[in-house]
């Protein structure tokens, strides 16, 4: 923002419930005992129906979907991207780091395939090290890369959709905090 790339923003953060954290990120069941019930379908509503008011109520935000954006990692890249496609329309931009697109036997990313709805800019990126075990790690960019397919396939082209495949990077929140400022520039750039 000090360089004028991108309009000044409003960044509202969301902490997330803790020990609950996958039951809250998660929108599908899954085999893990942690997710027996999973709560992430109710996520769409609390941020649109609670969270956005609140923000729009309390601070001067501009209005229409261009100016909504949305964005997590890990379990938050994948409720993100759920939120996206559970309310088509409402987010103009999307930031997916490191998702967890594996999760319940990869049903968001079957929902995904057909899906055409995207947001008008979105930005996901995944480390090549991310679990240090190299079948999965594997595992995981193929996930990334499916799901940039499908939204090419749905008529996102290289003016609105970034893939970021990291060399190297773990999963971790100063490997994320390297590639945000490429993902706002991409994200915001008028």
């Amino acid at each position: 923002m000090r360089e004028g790339k991108i309009p000044p923003l409003i960044v509202v953060g969301i902490d997330h419930g803790g020990k609950d954290r996958m039951k809250e990120y998660v929108p599908y069941r899954s085999f893990s005992p942690a997710i027996l019930r999973p709560q992430g379908r109710r996520y769409p509503e609390f941020l649109m129906d609670e969270v956005m008011p609140f923000v729009a109520r309390k601070y001067r935000v501009a209005a229409g979907t261009e100016n909504v954006a949305l964005g997590g990692s890990s379990l938050g890249g994948l409720i993100a991207l759920y939120t996206a496609m559970a309310r088509p329309g409402m987010i103009g931009r999307l930031l997916i780091e490191s998702p967890s697109l594996f999760m319940s036997s990869r049903q968001l990313l079957r929902e995904a395939r057909g899906f055409k709805q995207w947001p008008q800019r979105v930005y996901m990126a995944m480390g090549t090290r991310e679990s240090g075990r190299p079948d999965r790690d594997q595992s995981f960019v193929n996930d990334v890369l499916r799901l940039a397919q499908n939204m090419k396939e749905s008529g996102l082209g290289e003016d609105r959709l970034r893939v970021n495949i990291a060399e190297g990077a773990a999963h971790s929140e100063a490997e994320w905090a390297k590639r945000l400022p490429d993902a706002m520039e991409f994200l915001f750039r008028p």
